[in-house]
């Protein structure tokens, strides 16, 4: 079977792929060479090819689209500074709306804005006392998502 080495844009194949195309999951190289720098700045290989056993390996551990549509809801919600303020002041202790807006210099309208989307994202969930509404983390799991991320920013 004749090889060839294709460049460019990936439309005319963009890798090792026997004479007159083929599918990159099928074909492919072990070894992708010396890394060079792409056109972002980021290390990519020197020729363009695919490791079909990793890929198939890898294709099954992906969770479903929903599942992924869901985390990348959760990511955008920790893409508000505010929110994640909130979120911050709430692993402290529970509070109202009045005491967060006082905590973090903001209107208790933004604080109640932000804390709807947060209760819709299932980060902070409410409990009343009478007349007030008391907000908390709703689980450990956001706790641990804070701490990771501080970890994390912090290294």
């Amino acid at each position: 079977m004749e090889e060839r080495t294709v460049t460019g844009n990936g439309t005319d194949g963009g890798g090792m792929y026997p004479a007159g195309g083929g599918d990159a999951g099928r074909y492919g190289v072990e070894n992708c060479g010396a890394a060079d720098r792409g056109r972002y700045g980021v290390e990519t290989c020197e020729t363009r090819h695919v490791h079909p056993e990793a890929v198939a390996r890898l294709r099954g551990l992906l969770p479903d689209e929903d599942t992924l549509y869901d985390l990348t809801e959760l990511f955008r919600i920790f893409g508000d500074s505010t929110r994640v303020r909130i979120l911050y002041a709430l692993l402290a202790s529970e509070m109202c709306v009045c005491d967060i807006a006082a905590v973090l210099g903001l209107t208790q309208s933004a604080v109640s804005h932000q804390l709807r989307a947060l209760k819709s994202s299932r980060l902070v969930k409410a409990r009343r006392d009478g007349k007030t509404v008391f907000y908390s983390l709703a689980d450990d799991h956001v706790k641990t998502i804070i701490d990771q991320g501080l970890e994390h920013v912090s290294e």
